[in-house]
């Protein structure tokens, strides 16, 4: 009897856990769980919130990218052109990604986020919004 292995495919998909449970106290966990498991990467400093994410040979043309109400959502599908007609395909490699994450931190949605695209990863900058500071008010 011969066995197949299980492809790793059936390890990571679906994330163990839902990521936006309501019961969940600990934000930072689900985040960090639900990015080792999609390809997705989340961090910010003091300027940005960036995320990455990976679509190893999608062509930037290829993706479609919607942020609305906080979610960002990346789709992007792999198609490759038949040059050959004369070959015979048992399986031909074409994919598909679908990444919708909730972006944290304190964005200013105003300002137009920039993408980009290098070797297989795309990286999306969100511009933190100014904090907004404090101002006394003398009464007169």
């Amino acid at each position: 009897m011969t066995r197949k292995p299980v492809p790793r495919s059936f390890w990571s998909f679906p994330p163990t856990r839902f990521p936006f449970s309501l019961f969940d106290e600990e934000e930072e966990n689900w985040l960090q769980e639900f990015s080792d498991a999609s390809g997705l990467s989340v961090y910010e400093d003091e300027q940005a919130v960036t995320i990455e994410a990976a679509l190893p040979g999608i062509k930037p043309e290829d993706v479609e990218m919607t942020f609305d109400k906080g979610v960002l959502w990346i789709k992007a599908v792999r198609k490759e052109e038949e040059k050959d007609k004369s070959r015979k395909f048992y399986r031909k490699a074409e994919g598909s990604f679908s990444y919708r994450i909730a972006v944290p931190g304190n964005i200013d949605e105003s300002k137009q986020p920039d993408a980009t695209c290098k070797e297989g990863i795309l990286r999306v900058v969100f511009p933190k919004a100014q904090k907004n500071h404090t101002k006394k008010i003398p009464v007169k």
